[in-house]
C-alpha cells in the first residue's frame, strides 16, 4: 500500500470514528454547535466586508504598489532599529484592528521584506494598541488597568519583536528578492511618493472609519467621528475611486485584485475555520460552548501565577472583536476575576485567537509562529501576575 493511500485510509477511519461516537443527543455539544455557527454568521455579518476585504485589498496594494526598497529601508532587519521598531509599534494606534484583520496587512509587509523583529511588533501592536480600546478600559475597568494596558502593550510590542530578531537572526537573510506575488510585470509603473501616500491613505482611512466603535461618551471627539463614521468611510471610497480613475491603469488594477485575492486564499479558510472551531469550543461573549465558562471564571479567580497563566492561554484561543474584551473582562471580576488575570488578558487576548494562530503558522512557519505565541503567552502572564500582586 503506498504512502498516500494510507494517509487517505487513515483519514477516513478518523472521519467514520468521529461520526460514529458523534454525541449528537449531548445538550451541550448541540449547544456548542449552534455557537459554532452563530459566532462565524456574527463574524462574516461584521468583519469579512468592512474588515477583511479592505484588509486584503491593502495586503495587495503592498506586494505590488509599495516600492520592496522603501520596505526594507525602514522596516528591514538592517533598518534603523529605533525608526523600524517605532513605526510597528504606532501603527496599531492609527489602525485600531482586530487580531485577524491585521494578518493580512503583516503578510503584506512581511512579503515584502520587513524584518522578522519589526514585523511581529507590527503584528502584534496592531490589535493590541488600540487607543479607543485602552480609554474604555480606563473608564470601564479602571485607571490602573488602562494605564497598565497600554504600557504593556507599547512596550511588549518592541520587546517581542527584538525576541523574534534574536532568536531567527538568520530569517531575513534567507529571504528571497521580490514580494510574495509573482504577478509584478511591466504593467506596473512607478508613481510618485505623493500618490502613492494618498492611495493608501484613501484605503486605511476606510478601514478606520468604517470599523470605528461607539465610545460611551458620544459628544467626546470620538462620538462625533463616530456619529460621522459613515460620511467619512463614503468619503474615503470616493476617494479612492478618484485614485484609481485618474492615476491608474486597468492592467494595473487587476494585478492589484488578483494579488488580493492571493492573500484571501491563502488567509480566508484558515479563519473561517479558526473561528467555528473557537465557537464550539468557548462560544460567544456571554454564551456557553463546549467548555463551561463557569469553568474559566473559576480558574482565573484570584492573582496566583497558574491563574495568570491560564488567563493568557485562554485569552489567546478567544476571538475578541474589537473594544468587546472590555465589556467580557468586565463580567469576568464581577465574577471573581483578580486584576492580575484581567490584565493578562487584555494583553494576550486582543493580539491573538485561534483563528489568527492557524493563519501566522502558514504565514511564518511553525517553529517562528509557536515562538512568537509562547512570547505572547508568556510575557502577558508574568506582567499580569507582577501586576496583580501590586495592583494600585
Amino acid at each position: 500500500m503506498k504512502t498516500k493511500e494510507i494517509k487517505i485510509l487513515m483519514a477516513i477511519v478518523i472521519v467514520f470514528l468521529i461520526a460514529y461516537f458523534l454525541p449528537s443527543d449531548n445538550q451541550r455539544f448541540q449547544g456548542a454547535v449552534i455557537e459554532s455557527l452563530s459566532m462565524l454568521h456574527e463574524y462574516a455579518q461584521q468583519h469579512i466586508l468592512l474588515c477583511l476585504v479592505p484588509a486584503f485589498l491593502i495586503a495587495g496594494a503592498i506586494s505590488v504598489f509599495l516600492n520592496q526598497d522603501s520596505v526594507i529601508k525602514y522596516l528591514g532587519a538592517d533598518a534603523n532599529k529605533y525608526l523600524a521598531y517605532g513605526i510597528a509599534s504606532i501603527s496599531g494606534t492609527i489602525l485600531a484592528v482586530c487580531s485577524c484583520t491585521v494578518l493580512p496587512l503583516f503578510a503584506g509587509i512581511y512579503s515584502q521584506g520587513a524584518g522578522i523583529g519589526p514585523a511581529t511588533a507590527f503584528l502584534y501592536s496592531g490589535p493590541a494598541i488600540n487607543v479607543l480600546a485602552i480609554i474604555l478600559t480606563a473608564h470601564v475597568l479602571g485607571t490602573s488597568l488602562g494605564i497598565s494596558r497600554a504600557l504593556g502593550a507599547i512596550s511588549f510590542s518592541i520587546i517581542i519583536g527584538l525576541i523574534m530578531a534574536f532568536i531567527f537572526p538568520k530569517e531575513d537573510k534567507m529571504k528571497p528578492p521580490g514580494g510574495a506575488s509573482s504577478l509584478k510585470n511591466e504593467n506596473i509603473s512607478s508613481k510618485p511618493l505623493w500618490q502613492t501616500v494618498l492611495y493608501f491613505a484613501s484605503m486605511i482611512s476606510f478601514l478606520v472609519f468604517a470599523n470605528w466603535g461607539k465610545p460611551l461618551d458620544s459628544n467626546s471627539i470620538w462620538g462625533v467621528i463616530y456619529s460621522l463614521k459613515w460620511v467619512l468611510s463614503g468619503f474615503s471610497l470616493l476617494w479612492l475611486f478618484l485614485i484609481l480613475i485618474f492615476w491608474f491603469s486597468m492592467a494595473e488594477i487587476k494585478v492589484w485584485m488578483r494579488t488580493s485575492w492571493e492573500f484571501a486564499q491563502l488567509i480566508l479558510p484558515l479563519l473561517l475555520g479558526g473561528v467555528l472551531v473557537a465557537g464550539f469550543l468557548l462560544g460567544r461573549p456571554g454564551h456557553e460552548g463546549m467548555i463551561p465558562s463557569k469553568w474559566i471564571a473559576y480558574l482565573v479567580g484570584g492573582n496566583s501565577l497558574l491563574a495568570n497563566i491560564f488567563a493568557s492561554f485562554s485569552g489567546a484561543l478567544m476571538y475578541f472583536a474589537t473594544l468587546t474584551e472590555v465589556p467580557i473582562l468586565q463580567g469576568l471580576i464581577g465574577s471573581g476575576m483578580g486584576k492580575g488575570p484581567a490584565l493578562t488578558l487584555l494583553l494576550s487576548g486582543p493580539a491573538l485567537s485561534l483563528p489568527s494562530m492557524l493563519v501566522i503558522r502558514q504565514i511564518m512557519g511553525t517553529k517562528k509562529a509557536i515562538v512568537f505565541i509562547c512570547l505572547v503567552i508568556g510575557l502577558s502572564a508574568l506582567t499580569g501576575w507582577i501586576y496583580g500582586m501590586s495592583a494600585w
